[in-house]
């Protein structure tokens, strides 16, 4: 796809379009993929030889994870997009993404802990992958609240679009936390792609559930962006023609 062609969905109608035609997709092939996984992981997978069945609880746990960062990094790069192209389409997207992620990074941290009271004897500890993940939550709370107590829409955007771009910085320290600090949190088992630190059969149905939460998220967006955009257009002939 060339630039010319990326910019033609910069457009509002051209965007809204496009989304409203992935978004059911995305959506069938997710829930699918959760479906799929979630049977995989939790009846299929075999018990783990220290944990027992209590490591299956990383099927929702590691997805949730996964996404909080890659919503987030969605999220700073739209604003970049917002801030540099005065983006109208672009501000939608990142204030679309806010919510969920927000959504994703709570569920991370309270499976963490529910996973982690049995294995290390407590559900929180300030390790610094718990930190750095709830520095995050932080972040994307502090995203909507700014973008909310901004009653004019172009500073609201700008204001809360420097939030994001400034959180960024907190994802490598989430992803390697582990490798800089000595902490409790297991290091990575499935980036390692030469030899992931699991077993074929529990890791297939890990992979399908990030697939599967992936999509799902893309859907999301599509819905949430393109209902945005249209608020944002309101007074547009194209979206009165719809």
């Amino acid at each position: 796809m060339n630039l010319k062609a990326i910019y033609k969905y910069g457009s509002p109608p051209n965007f809204y379009r496009f989304v409203t035609k992935v978004e059911p997709w995305c959506l069938y092939f997710g829930l699918l993929l959760i479906l799929i996984g979630s049977a995989g992981g939790l009846f299929m997978a075999p018990e783990d030889y220290q944990m027992g069945d209590a490591f299956r609880i990383i099927y929702f746990h590691v997805p949730s994870a996964y996404l909080s960062m890659s919503a987030y990094a969605a999220m700073g790069f739209a604003s970049i997009i917002g801030i540099v192209w005065r983006s109208n389409v672009a501000f939608s997207v990142a204030k679309s993404v806010a919510p969920f992620g927000a959504l994703m990074t709570a569920t991370a941290l309270v499976t963490g802990m529910l996973w982690g009271k049995p294995m290390w004897g407590t559900a929180w500890v300030w390790d610094a992958r718990l930190t750095s993940e709830f520095i995050l939550l932080l972040l994307y709370l502090g995203y909507i609240t700014l973008h909310a107590s901004i009653k004019e829409q172009k500073r609201a955007d700008r204001a809360a679009s420097l939030v994001a771009i400034l959180g960024i910085i907190n994802l490598p320290i989430i992803h390697y936390s582990v490798v800089w600090w000595n902490t409790l949190h297991q290091a990575s088992t499935i980036s390692k792609l030469d030899s992931p630190s699991i077993v074929g059969e529990m890791l297939w149905p890990l992979l399908v559930m990030i697939f599967g939460y992936m999509f799902f998220f893309v859907a999301v967006i599509c819905r949430a962006s393109s209902a945005e955009v249209l608020v944002r257009e309101k007074r547009s002939n194209w979206v009165k023609e719809i």
